[in-house]
């Protein structure tokens, strides 16, 4: 469990995607799955689900993402394990709250296929999406983080460089 949670926390320091423009916030806000696309966008979800004590429904969400894309059957019923254990047991260190009839037999894990946990998944996503998520996009950590890149991206470096960049390209 510890090797699990230290690789979640590992992809927070991954720079944010190349594809990123300076205003990651404005695409955050158009859906919880460009949010959840952007590192950047995941790292600060994270912070604010933390502060609201909830920050286990994008551990959750985020270890169901990896564990699709495992190939070889030992490693997806390792995975299978520790995701069962971590969040979905009545002992999980990170619970994450689903209904009650969904939480997964135990008994399954023992034939684990990629989208065994996509309904839990999907409750969660669906949770953060109408709850946290919304909670997110109007709280003091995102209103600023968006009023900042607005700064930036109207700051005379900033046009200084977009009209240097038009003339290049416009000649």
């Amino acid at each position: 469990m510890l090797d699990y949670m230290e690789k979640i926390n590992d992809n927070d320091s991954k720079p944010s995607s190349s594809h990123q423009s300076l205003n990651g916030t404005t695409r955050w806000a158009t859906s919880l799955e460009n949010l959840l696309e952007d590192p950047e966008g995941v790292k600060r979800f994270r912070e604010f689900l933390k502060k609201e004590f909830s920050e286990e429904n994008v551990l959750f969400w985020l270890a169901c993402e990896e564990f699709k894309k495992i190939q070889d059957k030992k490693q997806m019923q390792k995975k299978a394990n520790e995701i069962y254990t971590t969040f979905l047991s009545s002992k999980a260190s990170f619970q994450v709250n689903v209904e009650g009839q969904s939480r997964l037999d135990q008994s399954i894990l023992e034939e684990p296929h990629p989208l065994m946990f996509q309904k839990l998944q999907d409750q969660i996503f669906n949770l953060m999406k109408y709850d946290s998520y919304s909670r997110f996009l109007k709280s003091d950590m995102f209103l600023k983080l968006k009023d900042t890149e607005e700064q930036e991206e109207n700051s005379p470096d900033a046009q200084t460089v977009a009209k240097r960049a038009s003339r290049i390209y416009n000649t």
